[in-house]
């Protein structure tokens, strides 16, 4: 399960350990809990009241549960990294597959609206009264700052291998017709509002080094 030592960590973190099967808060009975949240046993048979189980048999009861979850997420075929997906169980875990099936996250990840995904995400933190319980609101920060992992991680790489494109470019410039050509391509494809924001730094850094030289005594 190393696969989805993420996913564990996190439910293990927000469920909590329960030795001794406890009745859902709001119906005083079934379903019951055991475990690290586990509603079920490994054969499909629901925990029942006075039922109790150590922590080795708990682990055991959550993987077969991450595996039926990744089951179930594999079957709607959504592109996702590992990342995402391990954040994915633990809010399903959390909020059960039928929640998270019919709910519209499955649409803003079909159409990789990931903004969209973890805002949606975020409205999961209401108990059954409607009311916000407070270790949800951190679960959900978490979940959704693991789901984007990957794709911050690879925006970091772009980014460094774009700024060590343009810092070469800059070094070797020398106005021939192919880099003029290069440079007149990149400025159509950037936003106009970061052009000018570059400019007007860049500019100002050129400035700023003229004004310290010229300061300078030389006498």
């Amino acid at each position: 399960m190393a696969y989805f030592s993420e996913a564990i960590k996190l439910i293990k973190k927000y469920e909590g350990f329960n030795e001794k099967a406890y009745a859902d808060p709001i119906t005083g009975a079934y379903p019951y809990t055991i475990g690290f949240g586990s509603q079920f046993y490994p054969d499909g048979s629901l925990v029942k009241p006075g039922q109790r189980c150590s922590k080795k048999k708990a682990l055991e009861y959550l993987e077969h549960e991450i595996k039926i979850i990744d089951e179930q997420l594999s079957s709607l075929e959504l592109s996702l990294d590992n990342s995402m997906r391990q954040a994915l169980i633990s809010f399903i875990h959390s909020v059960g597959w039928q929640s998270f099936l019919y709910s519209s996250i499955v649409d803003a990840i079909e159409r990789s609206d990931y903004k969209e995904t973890i805002d949606l995400m975020y409205q999961w933190v209401l108990d059954a009264k409607h009311q916000v319980v407070g270790n949800l609101i951190q679960r959900r920060r978490e979940e959704n700052h693991l789901f984007l992992q990957e794709i911050k991680e690879s925006s970091r790489s772009a980014a460094q291998k774009f700024n060590s494109v343009l810092l070469r470019a800059f070094r070797e410039y020398d106005g021939n017709p192919f880099q003029l050509k290069a440079i007149k391509t990149l400025e159509d494809q950037i936003n106009p509002y970061t052009l000018s924001e570059f400019a007007n730094n860049f500019l100002f850094s050129l400035e700023s080094e003229e004004e310290e030289y010229l300061s300078h005594d030389f006498d």
